[in-house]
């Protein structure tokens, strides 16, 4: 039986020393065993960690590009030296497996680097003689405290979305991690207070509802970052900007993947099991729908139900290529979806419920799943399942896969797979989506470009990291100067123009 650890809030570098009036339970999803009770923060506490941050963020705001980089580059430092360690935290707390953890850590790692080059992506604009010795250029300042709501499938990797960035930028930071699997952020904020942060900077608060509301109510939180389901990034998106605060909400996912006849069918059925199965489908980018042209169907399932058959799931801590999911509720809501798939009368060609799991007889576990026959109108395919269910779709056409993509509610990721560059430029051109893989399955962008879909997969108009994140964590001033002499005094009540 494992200790049961207590899991608190980070306010600045210290631990909190209170004590939560409520807690929730934190499992090891591979044995079903509660591991933490991870302590929830009130209206108060949070309002408390704001004051703080705001103190913090007027010294940090006015610190030098230089030491803030100083700073950036020692995070990646100690982020790259601890990534496995941080990975062992991830799998024990959300049960993907090793690789994929690390492989989480890695491409958070990418933002800091990305962040590392501050002083060039704060640089402002300057045009000299705009009017006769008069010159105008820009400046990008801090926000001073700004929030970041993140989900629980990938615990590292999207707060090292934003946290990076808005650092960089002058900000203070206060997170509130998914209660589900909240120790990573824990961890990676005692390196940022190794890397010699000051204190403040970065605050960690962990909860529920009630947390999440008071970010959005305090009005010395600036923004907020969040990442999750489509119901409540429309919720924190309407109630944040309601109360006047910067908000960029990224929402779920219904990704497609469309099949053409010219395709390399063994290329394409290892990347519907990559994209369908990897981290158990819990991924917003996760491939769920197989859209299939009906001449080359038969054969594309054939391939991936032998691949699926070499899949093992089980602890993510051991030789498995599967996990098990985050919770026995989850868990739960998947099998569900697969029971009502076999009610609607799709074809369910492999049933994750009869996998034989390589863990203990407690774990959350669901095998690989997958539907043929899939019918547009049936839940296995409109809802966000969240889980290793793939669904094919079969489909006449190039014409008829892309009028089904663009029809979705979502619009997060999508994929083609093709040898016809001609069909791969249309599809581009054509798919009402934010994020397109060309013989890619899960096409996030690297750290300098942008992340986020459109459509009910987006709500505001900023997408995650790049440049894009540098200006949603700033503010621009324009300045116009004029130095004189005393030849250019006198009075003039007429507007200012151009000369």
């Amino acid at each position: 039986m494992s200790t049961t650890r207590r899991i608190t809030h980070l306010i600045g570098h210290s631990e909190w020393d209170g004590t939560a009036e409520r807690t929730g339970d934190v499992y090891n999803p591979a044995t079903g065993e509660v591991t933490g009770k991870v302590d929830f923060a009130s209206k108060a506490l949070v309002d408390e960690v704001v004051a703080k941050a705001a103190v913090a963020a007027a010294e940090w705001g006015q610190a030098s590009l230089a030491k803030r980089t100083q700073v950036l580059f020692a995070f990646r430092q100690l982020l790259n030296d601890n990534k496995e360690q941080i990975a062992a935290i991830i799998t024990s707390e959300h049960g993907k497996v090793t690789s994929d953890a690390i492989g989480e850590v890695t491409r958070g790692l990418e933002v800091a680097e990305f962040a590392c080059g501050i002083p060039h992506l704060l640089k402002g604009g300057f045009s000299e003689n705009v009017s006769t010795n008069v010159d105008t250029y820009s400046i990008l300042q801090p926000l001073g405290v700004v929030g970041v709501i993140s989900p629980f499938n990938f615990p590292a990797m999207v707060p090292m979305w934003f946290v990076p960035i808005a650092v960089a930028c002058g900000n203070a930071v206060v997170i509130k991690p998914s209660e589900k699997d909240p120790s990573a952020v824990n961890a990676v904020a005692e390196l940022w207070r190794q890397a010699g942060l000051p204190d403040g900077v970065m605050n960690v608060v962990h909860g529920d509802k009630e947390a999440v509301d008071a970010l959005l109510d305090n009005p010395t939180v600036k923004s907020i970052s969040f990442v999750g389901s489509t119901p409540i990034a429309k919720y924190v998106y309407e109630k944040g900007t309601a109360n006047g605060k910067r908000v960029q909400a990224l929402g779920g996912a219904k990704n497609h993947m469309l099949v053409l006849p010219d395709a390399d069918l063994d290329l394409a059925a290892d990347a519907a099991v990559n994209a369908g199965f990897g981290s158990a489908g819990e991924r917003c980018m996760a491939i769920s729908v197989l859209l299939a042209v009906d001449s080359i169907a038969d054969e594309l399932i054939a391939k991936i139900t032998e691949r699926m058959a070499t899949l093992k799931t089980g602890d993510g801590s051991t030789a498995c290529d599967m996990g098990p999911i985050v919770t026995g509720v989850a868990r739960d809501r998947i099998v569900g979806y697969i029971q009502a798939g076999v009610a609607a009368g799709a074809s369910l060609v492999v049933d994750g419920r009869e996998t034989q799991f390589h863990g203990a007889e407690g774990g959350f576990f669901v095998g690989p799943t997958l539907f043929d026959n899939v019918a547009t109108d049936m839940s296995i395919y409109t809802d966000e399942i969240f889980g290793p269910v793939l669904s094919v779709v079969r489909v006449a056409s190039y014409d008829e896969g892309l009028a089904l993509i663009n029809s979705s509610l979502y619009g997060n990721g999508t994929a083609i797979f093709t040898n016809d560059g001609g069909a791969a430029r249309r599809f581009q051109n054509e798919v009402q989506v934010g994020m397109i893989g060309i013989n890619v399955p899960i096409p996030v962008p690297m750290a300098y470009y942008s992340f986020g879909g459109w459509k009910a997969s987006l709500f505001g108009d900023s997408h995650a990291h790049g440049m894009e994140g540098v200006h949603f964590f700033t503010r621009t001033k324009a300045v116009t100067q004029r130095w004189l002499d005393p030849s250019h005094g006198g009075l003039n009540l007429g507007f200012p123009q151009n000369k």
